[in-house]
């Protein structure tokens, strides 16, 4: 297994080393494309690697040669493996989507050569914070799809966009304020941010400062994970930016923020004192959203009010607090990537046969082009959660680990996750009706829609299908995973020194102070490298 550790950083390495490729190359398109499809499907490849390899236990390797606690390490566990797979699926499909896109368009005008580079520094950037062992690696990894997703959200320059952009933009810097604080404060308080040992620190200090240090990286991962009241700003960002951005955004940036609070909460509070808190949050935020999509008469919008009403289930599971709970919610969240990514790329393709989203506009597609309408209606019906599809397996999953644990705040949000569930499946089934079944207000001709676009947009419908074919063994594998988040010991033992890997502390660094002791307060030179 060991041998292996190589594969762990490729998810972040290979995005940016042919992120500056792509720049250099950007007057030949061709090159920047064929750079991005090789880097992304290595990642793909790397990234499955690693789902099958960590489930032995986690992979780790020290960033530099400096291993913890003194350097930033890597780390491939069970969830960031499968969080991995997931997005690196994701993200080659919507490449792939964008270039017959922009194939099919053939605007001189495009934005190529910045769109690849920064779609890549994108990639990279999940990747890193799916993989940090390190909180302020975290926060890099943030900083980085906050410059790269700025970009994107603005390509063409209208000033829609530009001013959806600067929306996200200023919240986006709001939250890492906030985590940049939090991570001050964290040091200040166990003079270190390697979460292996902040596990080991964090029992030992004020019971009060830990609460505040919880509330602070919470608040940052709530406005990334656009969990209510601070979910404002995605309805009227994401339906701006181009189909290809806005699926990718939809379909991972808030997702990194559930993983970074899934993350935390398990590793470093484990005692549970939020999770009354994060519950009404989660009932919150499924309730609102909810009721926003069903009020919508624009697609875009519709889905983006989905998106934020079902980042409440995710709360909800990671609420409970329960082995049953993460591993619904791990579930989840990998199911919602796909059918989410898939259901944007697809109103692409409605806008592009209907020639709007606005569902007043819209209709007869089910005639002009059936395909379209089945490709809508597999993961529309997937994420309201009709059985047997995967949705309707994360939803069950949720509610059996909310009735076992049985208290009446746990029943409200079973009883909340139910009402979400048919209200969203009103919501879909009338998009699906307006847009695909009812007589068009004018008569349009068949258009022609490029397989280079449908091919990509249904191999994710496909993949929400596969969700529901493999969903013993997903579902086995995330209460695997969801296991060794609770027991948090294979964690922290792969990531402290340990014989295998080397001592890797400083030379004023003693045993004691790595199991968990006082902080020193020097620093020197690394003993021993990473095996």
């Amino acid at each position: 297994m060991t041998d292996l550790t190589w594969v762990v950083p490729m998810p972040v390495v290979v995005p940016l080393f042919a992120a500056g490729l792509a720049l250099a190359m950007y007057r030949r398109p061709n090159a920047q494309r064929v750079i991005s499809v090789v880097a992304l499907s290595t990642v793909l490849l790397a990234s499955v690697t690693l789902l099958v390899v960590v489930d032995d236990g986690p992979l780790v390797i020290d960033v530099g040669g400096w291993a913890a606690p003194v350097g930033i390490d890597l780390v491939a566990d069970r969830l960031s493996a499968l969080m991995l797979t997931i997005s690196s699926a994701v993200t080659l499909c919507v490449l792939l989507y964008s270039l017959a896109q922009g194939n099919e368009d053939d605007e001189e005008s495009a934005p190529i050569s910045i769109f690849h580079p920064t779609y890549l520094v994108l990639a990279a950037g999940v990747a890193d914070a799916f993989l940090s062992g390190d909180l302020f690696n975290i926060y890099v990894g943030f900083e980085i799809l906050l410059a790269a997703s700025f970009v994107l959200l603005t390509l063409g320059g209208t000033g829609e966009r530009i001013r959806a952009g600067t929306i996200y933009v200023v919240v986006a810097l709001l939250s890492s304020v906030l985590f940049l604080v939090a991570l001050a404060m964290i040091y200040a308080a166990c003079g270190t941010v390697n979460l292996a040992q902040l596990a080991l620190r964090l029992p030992e200090i004020d019971p009060g400062v830990r609460l505040v240090l919880q509330v602070l990286l919470l608040l940052a991962f709530a406005i990334k994970a656009a969990i209510f009241p601070l979910s404002a700003w995605l309805p009227d960002s994401y339906p701006t930016a181009p189909a290809p951005v806005t699926a990718v955004f939809a379909g991972l940036l808030t997702k990194v923020g559930v993983y970074a609070i899934i993350r935390t909460q398990t590793l470093l509070f484990p005692d549970g004192r939020l999770d009354d808190v994060l519950m009404w949050l989660a009932l919150a935020t499924m309730v609102v959203g909810i009721l926003g999509a069903v009020a919508q008469d624009d697609i875009k919008r519709l889905l983006s009010f989905t998106l934020v009403s079902h980042i409440g289930y995710m709360v909800f599971g990671i609420a409970l607090a329960t082995d049953a709970g993460w591993t619904a919610a791990i579930y989840y969240v990998a199911h919602h990537i796909t059918v989410q990514t898939a259901l944007f790329l697809v109103v692409g393709l409605v806008e592009r046969a209907g020639g709007s989203t606005s569902l007043t506009k819209l209709g007869g597609l089910a005639k002009l082009a059936p395909v379209l309408a089945i490709l809508f209606f597999v993961p529309a019906m997937n994420l309201a959660g009709i059985p047997p599809l995967s949705g309707f397996l994360g939803k069950v999953g949720l509610l059996q680990a909310g009735v076992a644990v049985g208290t009446p705040l746990a029943y409200v949000l079973v009883v909340g996750s139910v009402v979400t569930s048919l209200l969203t499946l009103y919501a879909l089934v009338k998009a699906w009706n307006k847009a695909f079944w009812q007589t068009p207000p004018v008569e349009r001709p068949p258009v022609r829609l490029p397989f280079g676009m449908v091919g990509p947009a249904a191999a994710l419908v496909a993949v929400g299908l596969m969700l529901t074919l493999a969903a013993g063994p997903l579902y086995a594998y995330t209460e695997r995973a969801a296991v060794a988040l609770t027991e948090k010991t294979p964690y922290i033992d792969a990531v402290l020194p340990d014989g295998q890997r080397g001592k890797g502390v400083s030379a004023t660094f003693d045993e004691d102070d790595v199991a968990g002791a006082e902080p020193s307060t020097q620093h020197g030179t690394v003993e021993g490298g990473h095996g």
